[in-house]
């Protein structure tokens, strides 16, 4: 009789992430418990704008054209205050968000 093995293998998923120094970050990890996080393709939100309705609208509907977004690097983040699932379409709009003149 074989024996099933659990999979150790964690699923990548997109996450909005906040910080104690007030740093809001969008990216993909695999684990979110713990104080630290490694994002990939980590874009940080410099600013948003009034029509995001708050950092938990940059996860529900992503970035506007009036936000401004950096460009994407992988990064480990520290001092994690909030980790928040981002939806499909926030994601897409995260990862076409320029930054906005």
């Amino acid at each position: 009789m074989a024996k099933k093995v659990a999979s150790k293998t964690k699923v990548e998923r997109a996450v909005l992430v906040t910080t104690a120094n007030r740093g809001v970050f969008f990216g993909y990890a695999t684990d979110t418990s713990g104080e630290t996080i490694k994002l990939r393709a980590c874009r940080n939100c410099v600013y948003w704008s009034s029509d995001c309705k708050g950092f938990l609208g940059l996860a529900a509907t992503g970035p506007t054209s009036h936000c401004k977004i950096g460009p994407p690097a992988d990064a480990e983040l520290r001092n994690i205050t909030a980790v928040a699932e981002v939806t499909d379409v926030a994601a897409k709009a995260w990862e076409a968000s320029p930054w906005a003149q």
